[in-house]
């Protein structure tokens, strides 16, 4: 989570998760959040790469 995430932020995210889920389950939530926030960071501040480029630098198929 970012460093401006806010306990009523942690407390929906809490909320959402099923009634039986883990800390396992929690901390996937937490996790997935903050690679979102990164990618959408980056990407606003034009720091992305085509995946084309990327594929064809590492010889994987298109």
């Amino acid at each position: 989570m970012s460093a401006i995430a806010s306990k009523e932020e942690a407390h929906k995210m809490i909320d959402r998760l099923s009634a039986d889920a883990t800390w396992d389950d929690l901390m996937r939530e937490i996790y997935v959040r903050e690679a979102i926030e990164k990618g959408l960071g980056d990407s606003n501040r034009e720091k992305t790469r085509d995946v084309a480029e990327i594929r064809k630098r590492n010889g994987l198929p298109e």
